[in-house]
C-alpha cells in the first residue's frame, strides 16, 4: 500500500472504530472489536491484536485476529516489553534484529506496537501488529496507530 493508501485505510477505520468504542461498557468486548476492524482495515498485518497488563511487568494477551499467541510476555522480552516498559510505540523493520524478540509466529518479519495509557498516563496494554512482510509498517502507520489508540484509550482502560 502506499502512504495514501494506508493513510485513507486508517481514516475509515477511525470512523469505524468511533462508533464500536462509543459502546465502551466491556473493554474487553471494545478490545476484541478493535482488533477485528484494525485487522480487517491493515491487510498487511498477519496478527493483530491486543497484550493487556495484568500484573507489575506482565502482559497477558487478549483479544486478537490471527495465528495463535505467545499467552505471556515480560516487559523485559520482545517488542511488546519494550513498548510497555518504555511507554513509546516501537516500529520494527525487521524483528529478528531486535534483541530478545519473542517469535510467537515464526513467520513474523516486521512489528509495530503501541502503548495504551490510561488518563494518568499509565500503560494498561499494548496493540499489536506482526507481518510476515519485513519493513511492513512505517511513520504512517505509527502516526496513525497512536491516533487511533488515544481515541479509543478510555474506552478499554480502568477508570
Amino acid at each position: 500500500m502506499t502512504n495514501d493508501e494506508k493513510r485513507e485505510a486508517y481514516r475509515e477505520l477511525r470512523l469505524q472504530v468511533d462508533g464500536l468504542a462509543a459502546v465502551g461498557a466491556d473493554p474487553i468486548a471494545a478490545m476484541a472489536n478493535v482488533a477485528a476492524a484494525v485487522h480487517a482495515a491493515v491487510p498487511y498485518s498477519s496478527w493483530t491484536g491486543f497484550y493487556r497488563v495484568v500484573a507489575p511487568g506482565l502482559l497477558r494477551v487478549g483479544p486478537f485476529q490471527g495465528p495463535v499467541a505467545c499467552v505471556d510476555i515480560p516487559f523485559e522480552r520482545g517488542v511488546c516489553g519494550a513498548a510497555a516498559r518504555s511507554g513509546e510505540t516501537q516500529v520494527v523493520a525487521d524483528v529478528e534484529a531486535f534483541e530478545g524478540h519473542v517469535a510467537c509466529d515464526s513467520a513474523a518479519r516486521s512489528e509495530i506496537v503501541v502503548p495504551v495509557k490510561d488518563a494518568a498516563g499509565t500503560v494498561r496494554a499494548v496493540l499489536d501488529l506482526d507481518s510476515h512482510s519485513a519493513a511492513a509498517f512505517n511513520d504512517v502507520d505509527r502516526e496513525e496507530l497512536e491516533k487511533l489508540v488515544h481515541r479509543i484509550a478510555p474506552t478499554i482502560t480502568p477508570v
